[in-house]
């Protein structure tokens, strides 16, 4: 039988849904009203940043504004991730109850039992959670750490922390004598960070949000922004207006990317929408590579390449141009399922562009061969010189508000050599030299037993990691779990076996007691003032990182953690370490916002040791065919793990446990529209609804996190990122 969030009528046909509109417009102004109108108002004006996606808004120009100053820049997802911090406080009734009891709730129903109000702590062997003071559960946690080697700890960081508890963390964690330090990006975009290192020399996006402003091409590779970023839709629609083009490569013919009525366009709003793909591209799950490559090996073959750029600002060229002129169209055609022709007149349309961005989301990063699909995206911009200069460039949709600064400010098991010396200078102190591990090895250490304590702040990271039933083992084999949070999720009840485990609430970023900064997908950095008070027995991370600090290292440690209670101190440490963030020091002053030095690229100046963009040869990966491959995917009523609705509206009002599935499979599996089947893998096994999508054949797609029982633990050898979208699939019915 399926979960109760499973069921659902069958979906039909998608062709006439449009993304956004009347019915997005109302359903916010309901969120709205839920919240209270002058509590939502409050929240969503005052200078901070949105905590929702990495596309950045708020801050200092105020809130519903972004870095262009464009008003209304807001979104269903902005109020949805603030109606959660504005819920009262969980009742104490609620703890009464069994954790097993809470383990039956929908990720919904936990999202929306209300705000954590008090530490919670569940003692060795227990069934249940009691409240606590803060003094027993910070006393305790200290406890507890004191008594852990090390080296058998870690400590994960999501993305919704600012920069300032995310730099105490890792250092924290250092000082306390591990590397085991990593964040969600491990989860997500940790290929894009690799793939453009071998590439541009640097991790992040080439461009800024204005560049969006001058493009005449956006591609949008392995990513719906409809749902998952619906702020970049409005920079789609001008770039259509300015009668530019806006390829859309993805397996699924997804609505919202088709068409799109934008809430803050009048025009788009009363047409009934406005187009947005001027060409979608539908590859087989995991084939990107060949299609990109085939992409280039047009453009090689109409000598529309660059070859002034080529010359003079990149290296490696030879050795692509004579992999693509080896290249066999048979090959491209049968890995991809795409016609040549088709191939062909995206690459016109390419040739013709006077500037192109390449965006891209986890369906590029979400592979085993992940760091290979941005190399290759890489190489076809580098192919037309349009990275290195303004209205062109590489722009990864990141994900969480502050997943970029988390990373940027050192929350990684390895830091650059530079940073590590800088750091060190700084404080005066040696930090440990073993490589730490990533998201996926410390949990498989956690497995073979041998990790005593972890320190997770933030995320949801027993639902986030694949392979359930994997994923409840390594987590229940951590003796000590101590966890940072606003709100109550699925991992923070499943996944705890008969160890200890405390929770502690913590402020939202608009209620931190003093400023934070975050830093967005563009590499621009907000400063939030916070200030606002909502419950009173929540506390910043930082004060209680700072306060664990204290208890944990020695009287006479050189790192004073104490002054790290004031955020400016904690700037002005990142400042003096952390390349291109020196105008830190004097933000909550100066209110200058900026962009990290050195990160966007207007000319052709790279990160790599020889200065010029490099282009790696990309092997076409071999893909199973003999199954169906399942890609994983978010909703438009949902952010990451958290789940704000169980209907998704953009595709046919699906429940939570449909799997979509191409109608000529269907057919040749004997399956009808509705018809309840069972999703098997290597890995595991799920009851679904089967439902009928724009797919290619052979390809299929159900929700995360619910099926990641059937996702494998394998990882990009380079990345580290399991494969949560090239999963090997059957139907049993």
């Amino acid at each position: 039988m399926l979960p109760k969030q499973g069921r659902s009528s069958a979906v039909g046909d998608t062709s006439q849904i449009v993304g956004g509109g009347p019915k997005k417009v109302l359903y916010t102004l309901a969120t709205i009203g839920k919240m209270g109108v002058g509590k939502a108002a409050k929240a969503l004006t005052a200078k901070n940043a949105c905590k929702a996606c990495a596309y950045g808004m708020g801050g200092q120009r105020g809130g519903m504004t972004n870095e262009l100053d464009e008003f209304p820049s807001v979104c269903n997802k902005s109020v949805q991730a603030q109606s959660t911090d504005i819920q009262p406080a969980i009742p104490h009734a609620i703890f009464e109850h069994p954790i097993a009891d809470m383990q039956e709730l929908t990720g919904k129903e936990m999202e929306h039992l209300g705000r954590l109000g008090t530490p919670l702590f569940k003692a060795a062997g227990s069934d249940r959670f009691a409240p606590v003071d803060w003094d027993f559960a910070l006393n305790h946690a200290t406890k507890k750490l004191r008594a852990t080697d090390p080296q058998r700890s870690f400590f994960y960081s999501s993305g919704r922390s600012s920069n300032e508890a995310g730099f105490i963390f890792q250092l924290l964690a250092r000082a306390y004598g591990t590397n085991n330090v990593n964040n969600c990006s491990y989860y997500c975009h940790q290929a894009t960070s690799e793939g453009l290192a071998t590439t541009i020399g640097k991790g992040t996006a080439s461009v800024e949000l204005e560049d969006l402003t001058g493009t005449d091409m956006i591609f949008v590779i392995g990513a719906n922004p409809s749902s998952n970023h619906p702020r970049f839709i409005h920079m789609l629609k001008n770039c259509r207006e300015r009668g530019g083009e806006v390829i859309v490569i993805n397996p699924a013919k997804e609505p919202g990317l088709v068409k799109f009525a934008v809430p803050k366009s009048p025009s788009s709003m009363l047409k009934g929408g406005s187009e947005i793909a001027s060409l979608y591209v539908q590859p087989r799950i995991g084939s990107d590579v060949a299609l990109l490559k085939g992409i280039a090996k047009v453009v090689l073959e109409m000598g529309q390449q660059d070859v002034s750029f080529i010359d003079k600002h990149s290296s490696g060229f030879d050795a692509f141009r004579a992999d693509l002129e080896a290249l066999s169209w048979d090959e491209i055609v049968g890995a991809c399922g795409i016609a040549r022709d088709e191939i062909e007149e995206v690459a016109v349309r390419y040739a013709e562009a006077e500037n192109a961005v390449f965006a891209w989301g986890m369906g590029m990063t979400h592979h085993i061969h992940g760091v290979e699909n941005v190399e290759a995206i890489a190489n076809l911009a580098t192919l037309r010189g349009m990275v290195g200069k303004r209205f062109a460039g590489l722009l990864p949709l990141r994900g969480h508000s502050n997943v970029q600064g988390i990373g940027t400010i050192g929350v990684k098991p390895v830091l650059a050599k530079d940073v590590l010396a800088k750091m060190e200078a700084e404080f005066g102190v040696k930090f440990p030299e073993e490589k730490g591990y990533d998201t996926m090895a410390c949990l498989k250490a956690a497995e073979a037993g041998e990790v005593d304590s972890a320190v997770i702040m933030g995320g949801n990271l027993w639902g986030a990691t694949p392979d359930r039933a994997f994923a409840s083992r390594a987590m229940e084999a951590i003796g000590f779990k101590l966890f940072l949070t606003t709100t109550l999720n699925m991992g923070h009840v499943n996944g705890l076996g008969d160890g200890e485990v405390l929770i502690l609430p913590v402020t939202a970023r608009d209620e931190e007691w003093e400023p934070t900064t975050q830093e967005s997908m563009f590499n621009y950095v907000r400063l939030s003032d916070g200030g606002i008070c909502r419950l009173d027995y929540v506390k910043p991370e930082s004060w209680i990182l700072a306060t664990l600090a204290e208890g944990l290292l020695p009287p006479d440690y050189p790192i004073d953690f104490t002054a790290f209670r004031s955020h400016s101190k904690i700037r002005d440490a990142i400042a003096a370490i952390v390349p291109g963030m020196e105008e830190l020091a004097d933000i909550d002053v100066a209110k200058r916002e900026f962009h990290i030095k050195s990160r966007v690229m207007h000319t052709p100046e790279f990160g790599t040791p020889d200065g010029k963009a490099h282009f790696v040869v990309t092997p076409i990966p071999a893909l199973q065919r003999e199954r169906l491959t399942l890609a994983t995917m978010r909703s438009e009523g949902q952010f990451n793990t958290i789940i704000y609705e169980e209907k998704d509206s953009y595709r046919g009002g699906a429940g939570r446990f449909a799997v979509f599935l191409n109608a000529n499979d269907m057919t040749r599996l004997g399956v009808a529209e509705g018809q309840n089947v069972t999703v098997a893998s290597d890995t595991g096994r799920m009851s679904a609804i089967a439902t009928a999508f724009d797919l290619p054949e052979g390809s299929a797609m159900a929700y995360y996190p619910e099926a990641n029982v059937l996702v494998g633990t394998a990882v990009d050898p380079r990345s580290k990122t399991p494969a949560f979208k090239s999963v090997p699939i059957w139907i049993e019915h």
